[in-house]
């Protein structure tokens, strides 16, 4: 009598995925990996498009052997028909059937997808249990200016470079907070563009400071920034510490940002500002947890982070989460959660109770990362008092245009006291990103709490795809 093996969904193939999916596999269980990627490795691991013929992807990255290792194990995997690997593939839906609670019997939760270069053809994965490892994406925080052709998020620039090998332009700014804009500034630089400063409103001598045992804790971290740093003065690249960008200039597209000095509050130092001509600002400030399934599913947050227990289980029966969903802090913690993730998801999935010194290495390196991570948010936090610097005609809702204006009239005028009521009177987030670029906005110019909206569903869906449910089936 042969027994079905156990079906896990992992839903996005970044680190936390792939370490899931294969540590999930390598132990028995059956993996259906789903990513909105045409090649898996998320935004950390994006690889050029195919067609390009990159005949040195490896110096986009400066973590390459373990993408090898990952992208290896994957191949092997899927060879093995272990692992069936859905690329192209948009999950707009998780649903948890009641009637199944536990991984036993029939299957517990269902993965609604699109696919297609339209996405207009829908896919139902049926699975014992997923594996949520939806990544993060950027905040952005709008400016005056911020809206002309050439500003793009720090994120956005590393992606057209790793993903399309092509430059935002010839001489850019790198600006914002956190250490993503360092690789940025690097990458920029190293491809040929001209950067003619990185502009940082934090000052990271403060992590020396104020968080040493974390920085002690992660000396490989330490010499990676080091790096950077001597490349960029290799190259000649000005370093402006506790500077922010508070305007950019052009008619048809950027000509020149404004930069400025921040004292210790925040504040713009008077006389400060000069002109940086460029035709490309990368600007970022940080990153989210993207939510949306988790939220359908009413999995419990904390703050803005999916919350998980040690195993990476969310409180809804059958769903682990793992990466920066449940917090953002970067590939190796990505990997450490998504391992021990996998491994839980196997014996759960088997019908016996986890070992955790299966993952006792991981576990070890998750609590290290996390406080790593947590020193790092408190150090690059972007810059106190902003929100006063965004003046009134400044658009902060792109989709609808609405300005700040619009948003503070809706609070001081028309009583707006939370953000969902700002978003009914001003129409802030009710366009196509509803509300997922500029939610932390629209909140910090309202001065309301940045609260989660629980969506039915995660992205646009054709109501083609919504009336010929579930007739699809991969399983």
């Amino acid at each position: 009598m042969t027994t079905e093996r156990r079906h896990l969904a992992v839903v996005g193939a970044g680190p936390a995925g792939l370490a899931g999916a294969l540590a999930a596999a390598s132990h028995g269980v059956r993996v259906t990996l789903l990513d909105a990627g045409e090649q898996a490795g998320g935004q950390f691991y994006r690889q050029p498009a195919t067609a390009l013929n990159a005949r040195r992807p490896q110096r986009l990255h400066h973590q390459w052997r373990t993408w090898e290792r990952l992208r290896d194990g994957l191949e092997r995997q899927v060879t093995a028909g272990r692992i069936t690997h859905l690329s192209d593939h948009h999950v707009w839906c998780v649903e948890r059937d009641p009637d199944s609670p536990s991984p036993s019997g029939r299957a517990a939760l269902t993965v609604h997808a699109l696919w297609g270069p339209a996405q207009e053809d829908g896919v139902t994965v049926r699975a014992d249990a997923v594996l949520l490892a939806t990544g993060g994406y950027e905040r952005v925080l709008p400016f005056p200016g911020w809206t002309l052709p050439g500003v793009v998020t720090a994120g956005g620039a590393q992606a057209m470079l790793k993903g399309g090998l092509v430059l935002p332009g010839r001489r850019a700014v790198v600006a914002g907070t956190g250490p993503l804009l360092l690789p940025v500034a690097t990458g920029l630089a190293a491809a040929g563009a001209r950067v003619a400063a990185l502009v940082e409103s934090a000052d990271p001598t403060d992590l020396l400071r104020h968080h040493p045992a974390a920085l002690a804790a992660q000396p490989g971290k330490l010499a990676e920034a080091a790096r950077y740093a001597a490349g960029l003065a290799r190259r000649r690249v000005r370093i402006l510490w506790r500077h922010t960008v508070v305007e950019a200039h052009g008619t048809d597209r950027l000509e020149a940002v404004t930069v400025a000095a921040l004292d210790r509050r925040g504040r713009v130092g008077p006389g400060s500002g000069h002109r940086i001509p460029c035709d490309t600002l990368a600007v970022g400030h940080g990153m989210l947890p993207h939510t949306d399934l988790a939220e359908t599913l009413g999995c419990a947050l904390s703050g803005t982070d999916v919350r998980v227990d040690g195993e990476q289980r969310t409180d809804v029966p059958g769903v682990w989460a793992a990466g920066e969903t449940t917090g953002v802090g970067g590939a190796a913690l990505a990997l450490a959660e998504g391992h021990i993730a996998g491994r839980s998801i196997a014996a759960r999935l088997h019908g016996t109770v986890p070992d955790p010194d299966a993952w006792a290495a991981a576990a070890r390196s998750r609590t290290r990362l996390r406080a790593f991570s947590a020193a790092l948010d408190a150090v690059y936090a972007p810059p106190g008092r902003w929100a006063d610097r965004v003046t009134d005609d400044t658009v902060v809702c792109r989709c609808e245009e609405v300005t700040a204006g619009e948003v503070r009239t809706a609070v001081g005028e028309l009583g707006a006291g939370d953000l969902r009521t700002v978003k009914l009177l001003s129409r802030a987030g009710m366009g196509w990103c509803q509300g997922r670029v500029c939610a932390p906005a629209v909140a910090a110019v309202a001065g309301c709490p940045l609260t989660p909206s629980r969506r039915p569903l995660a992205r646009p869906v054709p109501l083609g795809v919504l009336a010929d449910l579930p007739e699809e089936d991969v399983s």
